[in-house]
Order: C-alpha cells, then sequence, then structure tokens
C-alpha cells in the first residue's frame, strides 16, 4: 500500500497511518524474498506462459495437467492464487443462438446414437451440427463433423447460407479424410437441413446411418453443443467482430492447429484428439 501510494501521499504520514515504522518498511524493502517466494515466481513465470500458448484459453485444470507432463507438482489452490495474481482465467461464456429449425414434416431418423458418446474405436460413430458466427457484415454459418472417439472435428464449412449443402460440405470432408467403412453412425439433431432428402440421399451414397436426436433435447448431441461452446468461448467472443475472412481464417487456425492437434480434452485424459488417437 504504502509502495503504490507513495506518489499521492507523505511516506511518514502513509508509515504513521498504516502503523508502519520506517526502519521496517525499508528492511521489508530490502528482503530477498524466501524460497517458496522464489519458486513461485518461477512457478508463475510458467504458468503465464502456458497460459500464453493455450491462447488465454486455459485454465486451473489444464495448466495443472501442462505442468506435470513438465514434471512439475503442485496443488490446483497453489495454481488458482498465482493465476489470479497474475491476473489471468480462462474465457468466459457466453449465451449461444439456436439454429435448428425442427418444425417441419420431413422424415425423422430414429436416435440410434442414445448418447453412447464413446464408440470403442475411430470412424465408428460422428456427431454433426450447425452454429452461427456473427461478423461485421451478418451471420457465417459453420457445420462440423465430430469423431466421437477422439472428439476431433473431422470435418467442417463455413457458409453465409444456412441450407443442406452447408452440413453436405462439411461431410464430404469427413469423409475425404477419414475414409470411413460402411455403417458408421452419424448422429445429428432435426433440423430441415439433416432431415432434407439430399443429406439424406448424401448419406446412402455414402453407406452412412443416419441417428437424430429426440424433440427439444440437447443433451442428445450434447458433444457437438460442447465443442461449440468451447469455440465460442475461446475464440469467438475473445475477438474483436471480425471481416467473413478474418472469421473463416480464425476458425480454420483454432480447428486446425489448436483444437486438433494441441488442446487438452477432459474426456480423453487431457490428451489432444491428435495424440489420443495416436496413443490408442
Amino acid at each position: 500500500m504504502i509502495l503504490k501510494q507513495q506518489a499521492f501521499h507523505p511516506f511518514k504520514r502513509l508509515c504513521v497511518l498504516l502503523s508502519v515504522s520506517r526502519r521496517g518498511f525499508y528492511a521489508w524493502l530490502n528482503r530477498r524474498p524466501g524460497q517458496r517466494g522464489q519458486e513461485d515466481k518461477v512457478l508463475g513465470e510458467r504458468i503465464l506462459a502456458l497460459h500464453l500458448a493455450s491462447r488465454k484459453t486455459y485454465g486451473v485444470r489444464r495448466i495443472r495437467v501442462d505442468l506435470q507432463a513438465e514434471q512439475r507438482y503442485c496443488g490446483k489452490e497453489r495454481i488458482a492464487k498465482l493465476m489470479k495474481q497474475l491476473g489471468i482465467k480462462a474465457a468466459a461464456t457466453r449465451q449461444h443462438q439456436v439454429t435448428t429449425d425442427s418444425n417441419h414434416r420431413l422424415p425423422i431418423a430414429p436416435n440410434l446414437l442414445n448418447r453412447h458418446f464413446s464408440p470403442p474405436g475411430a470412424n465408428q460413430a460422428w456427431a454433426s451440427d450447425i452454429s452461427t458466427i456473427s461478423t461485421q457484415t451478418g451471420f457465417l454459418y459453420l457445420a462440423t463433423v465430430i469423431d466421437l472417439y477422439s472428439r476431433m472435428i473431422v470435418g467442417w464449412s463455413l457458409s453465409g447460407s444456412l441450407k443442406t449443402p452447408l452440413i453436405i460440405d462439411a461431410l464430404t470432408m469427413a469423409r475425404t479424410r477419414r475414409q470411413p467403412p460402411t455403417g458408421l453412425v452419424i448422429h445429428s439433431d432435426r433440423g430441415s437441413q439433416y432431415a432434407s432428402a439430399l443429406y439424406q440421399k448424401t448419406l446412402k451414397n455414402y453407406g452412412m446411418v443416419c441417428s437424430m436426436s429426440s424433440t427439444g433435447c440437447c443433451y442428445d448431441n450434447a458433444v457437438m453443443e460442447s465443442f461449440y461452446h468451447t469455440l465460442k468461448v475461446e475464440l469467438i467472443y475473445t475477438m474483436k467482430l471480425m471481416t467473413e475472412q478474418q472469421a473463416s481464417n480464425a476458425i480454420f487456425d483454432y480447428i486446425e492447429s489448436f483444437y486438433n492437434r494441441q488442446r487438452r480434452h477432459s474426456t480423453l485424459n487431457y490428451l489432444s484428439p491428435m495424440a489420443y488417437e495416436v496413443a490408442a
């Protein structure tokens, strides 16, 4: 307090008001930090570096896993205290916009997935969904396909149109990349795009089996909901309103460079999707 207020108030007056002797103040000022203080300084610098490496997204849990990977072991409370002192924290949440239009009379597929979000291997069960990205000139729509085994985004597409080709482009990317076997289950909500004849025909041509959520139940597609929540919190909400090109570049970089390859996922024992598949 004295250090902060010296520029505004007389030093002697501050010492009197705070019941601190001048000798005691100077002794404190020249005192070297103890071993714990020195360790906290080094640890704090590393925590800051890890937080920046995570694109300012990691909170206490993921920072702790990163430290453990470097053979640095410390409690969550200590990390939380140092993060508070450094003024860093995980990104905050906001509300999301609903893009599902299930008010239609198109045929609906049964819920084959039934919330079984952990298949025994890759390319056995995928999930897909659409989300809205706000830009300076309006909305973009992002469709993604995720492999439920490793939580890897295997296909995605960004467009100014919410029509069916958006989700087919994402699905085609996923199929081209992964070459899944016939019979793969792909789950989605009951949106008109997923129930459309064009999408259903594409699934048939690709040898995939359609599964759809129950009416108005976001939990049936919880993995996709979670991914979009993470994307918005860690990327979209941290940036100023972008142009469409900036949004496209940022989403490409986030998915392909960070989320799939680097970001630790709690469901995967804090491995990244790629590391989880490699370790399998």
